[in-house]
Order: C-alpha cells, then structure tokens, then sequence
C-alpha cells in the first residue's frame, strides 16, 4: 500500500535512509539522520510503501531552489529498503509522488542521481525522466568525487 508518511514512520524510514548514507553512494550526504529529523519531513509530501506495517520504501518531494521563479520546479528523494528491490513499490510510490506533486500544481520534477547508481537512472528513465545534464564531480563521499545525473520529467 502507498500512503502518506506519518511521524509514526520515522524510525523505519530513518533506518532505510542511514543504511542508504552509511554503505552507497547513491547520497552524498555522510551525516545520519535522526527520527526526529525525518518525523518533521513525514509530515511535508512525503509517501511510504507500506507491507502490513514494514515501510519498504519512501518518496519526498521538496523545493529545486529556493526563489519565487522555481515555485513550480520540485526535485524529490526516493530510496528503497534491501527487500523492496524489484517489486514495483518503487514504481507506485513513484507515481504517488508525481500525481501529488502535479495536483499541487507543480511543472516539473527533478531527480538527482549518482552516476555510481546506473539502477537510479534506468529507473528514471522508465518512468519518464529526461537526462538534461551531468554535473561532474559536484558530490564527495568515501574519499571521492562522484558526478551526479540530473533528470527532468514534466509533469
């Protein structure tokens, strides 16, 4: 089932995440995140995927850029727990995140991926996302720089 995120959530998704932080690169970000932290993101345009209580999966959208003239850009944030790969949860939690964000009146989101993570971007691609750009060596982690993929779909 997808349904909208709830502060009850939290510790899964926060397990979910610091996995995603300690062990990929598929984020470039190296500081864990605290239940608190995700409790307060549950509550803004995010979804989980939810099997009889075990979160396998979650998607937030959020601002591209902060100013008046990107109001209608979002990008969003999607990661998978181990056992979720290959179910299709991805997927519906995918066109969950894009029919909120059209219906919010968004234009256009935008995905941020590694290009260490070729799943992330055949994903996309599936689901209509355009490569528009490749930004190299923007994101630093287990002492390397790493390039990242920008994909654009239009809502």
């Amino acid at each position: 089932m997808i349904r909208a995120a709830t502060p009850a959530d939290a510790a899964q998704i926060a397990a979910i995440w610091n996995d995603a932080i300690r062990e990929t690169t598929i984020t470039f970000n190296p500081v864990e995140k605290t239940e608190d932290d995700v409790a307060t993101l549950c509550a803004q345009r995010c979804f989980v995927w939810d099997e009889d209580g075990q979160i396998l999966g979650f998607a937030r959208y959020f601002p591209f850029r902060s100013g008046e003239g990107y109001r209608f850009t979002v990008e969003h944030t999607i990661m998978l727990h181990t056992d979720g790969h290959g179910r299709g949860g991805g997927k519906r939690l995918m066109e969950a995140l894009c029919a909120h964000a059209k219906a919010a009146g968004m234009h256009s989101m935008f995905a941020g991926c590694s290009v260490e993570n070729a799943g992330a971007v055949a994903f996309h691609a599936k689901l209509g996302f355009q490569k528009v750009a490749t930004l190299p060596e923007v994101g630093f982690k287990f002492g390397r720089w790493i390039d990242l993929v920008l994909m654009q779909k239009r809502l």
